[in-house]
């Protein structure tokens, strides 16, 4: 028999990625940048066209705020690295896929799809990824 679950409560004025999680995926993400062998011109588009003094500062460690947008951008690159990590178990390879072209993303490569620059594009990587992998 199914029982419907209690529901939590809302809580807007939480904020859903603390200042201190979003430095940490900031650091992390500029690691994986140079995994995947990014130049920084597309790191930055990655990132929503964040600026080439602000990336270098985040480069050198110095890691400023990081407004909501910037931190789902890092949230959905975590995702795509967790996805990658999930389907090869060499992580060469994962990293190296990043940069090859794929048939189900009309022969372009994923790099030239997130940077694009636009938050949808990473959301669409990360979604391909999840499918991939059989998540939801």
């Amino acid at each position: 028999m199914l029982h419907e679950l209690p529901r939590a409560d809302a809580a807007p004025e939480r904020p859903q990625i603390t200042a201190a999680e979003a430095a940490a995926m900031a650091r992390t993400v500029v690691n994986l940048f140079d995994r995947w062998d990014l130049s920084d011109a597309e790191a930055r588009e990655i990132l929503g066209g964040l600026a080439a003094r602000t990336y270098a500062r985040w480069k050198a460690g110095e890691v400023g705020r990081i407004d909501r947008d910037l931190a789902t951008r890092l949230s959905l690159l975590m995702g795509i690295h967790k996805g990658l990590r999930y389907l090869f178990t060499d992580p060469a390879r994962g990293y190296g896929w990043v940069k090859k072209p794929n048939s189900a993303l009309g022969g372009r490569t994923p790099v030239d799809i997130m940077a694009e620059g636009s938050i949808f594009a990473l959301a669409r990587i990360r979604s391909y990824l999840d499918a991939e992998r059989g998540g939801w």
